[in-house]
């Protein structure tokens, strides 16, 4: 392994950020890439762990992809894991996405983190020409092809992708290969990572107890079908930290309730109340770090945060990821 390759394979508990890459038609994308870089200074600068991007096509803004714009960002920072949160894995071929992931993991000294998703938008899909039903098998056949073709393995196999002959990914050797992350938000998504043996990427929803419960049944799931659980518990979370709750809530409400009244597809069934109140974590630097430590005692290993929000400027979410980063990630 090079000797200047980054290896994190500690679980010790972390606080990663989700990076909004997705800006207004018409602004100065120069400018907006510039933001994003500095934002992930910043954040490296400040002790967090990682930083994800998202991912999909067919946006109604400028929305950049993410494995070339973790690259582009790679070049920009030295220490902070790069992930993807969540790369819609059903609508390309493993081999190929194999071979341009193991590329970001070399160009950033193997600090990739693959969170890989079967996305809900149908149009997505009927772009690629992919049938939307089959979104999860081929998330769970694929996701086993990448992990094998990063593992050195020489695979011969054929699936719905195409066939393999004795098919190596040779940027793979030498380096510890990406973590795979499933993200999932049920039931069956949830016991899917076990059954694999990939830590399971929690969604933005979910209350405490909700939380114990599916975390439980991933442990379950994961002794009784692979036999270990998984080291990395990764959680997202909505979070927003300003000098006191009051403040918090006051300026997170309508961009909270915006953003989940955007999620038509998808039925989450909450209101801003439940959100605010249960889901989200908005507050003062003392109730955000109390809320971190609750994540960690059920067990989870990394909260991603996302602090920003559509509509919302460059200033107010720096200011919070600012607390975060000086108020509450010391004290983890």
């Amino acid at each position: 392994m090079p000797d200047d390759a980054v290896v994190d394979a500690n679980p010790k508990f972390g606080v990663g950020l989700f990076m909004v890459s997705y800006f207004q038609n018409g602004t100065n994308n120069s400018q907006n890439i510039s933001n994003l870089v500095e934002q992930a200074k910043t954040a490296e600068s400040l002790g967090f762990k990682s930083i994800f991007l998202g991912h999909h096509y067919l946006s109604a803004s400028n929305f950049l992809q993410p494995i070339s714009t973790l690259a582009y960002i790679a070049a920009h920072t030295n220490r902070i894991l790069l992930g993807l949160g969540v790369f819609l894995l059903p609508l390309h071929n493993p081999l190929a996405l194999a071979e341009e992931l193991a590329t970001v993991h070399v160009l950033s000294n193997g600090r990739l983190i693959a969170g890989f998703g079967c996305g809900y938008r149908e149009k997505e899909f009927q772009a690629f020409g992919v049938p939307y039903a089959q979104r999860f098998s081929k998330l769970e056949e694929y996701a086993s092809i990448v992990g094998r073709l990063w593992s050195g393995e020489a695979v011969s196999d054929s699936g719905s992708y195409g066939s393999l002959s004795n098919a190596t990914v040779h940027l793979a050797n030498g380096w510890k290969a990406p973590e795979i992350w499933l993200g999932a938000f049920g039931e069956v998504g949830i016991k899917r990572s076990a059954r694999l043996g990939l830590p399971w990427l929690a969604g933005p929803d979910g209350t405490l107890d909700i939380l114990e419960q599916r975390v439980k049944l991933f442990r379950e799931t994961a002794m009784n079908t692979s036999g270990s659980v998984p080291q990395q518990l990764p959680l997202v979370r909505e979070v927003y930290v300003a000098e006191s709750d009051e403040e918090a809530i006051e300026f997170a409400r309508p961009f909270l309730e915006k953003q989940y009244s955007d999620y038509k597809s998808w039925d989450h069934g909450l209101t801003i109340e439940k959100i605010l109140q249960g889901t989200a974590v908005v507050g003062s630097p003392e109730t955000v770090l109390r809320r971190m430590r609750e994540y960690q005692n059920i067990g989870f290993t990394q909260v991603v945060v996302r602090s920003e929000w559509p509509g919302m400027s460059l200033e107010s979410s720096s200011r919070s990821i600012e607390l975060l980063g000086r108020e509450v990630l010391p004290h983890l």
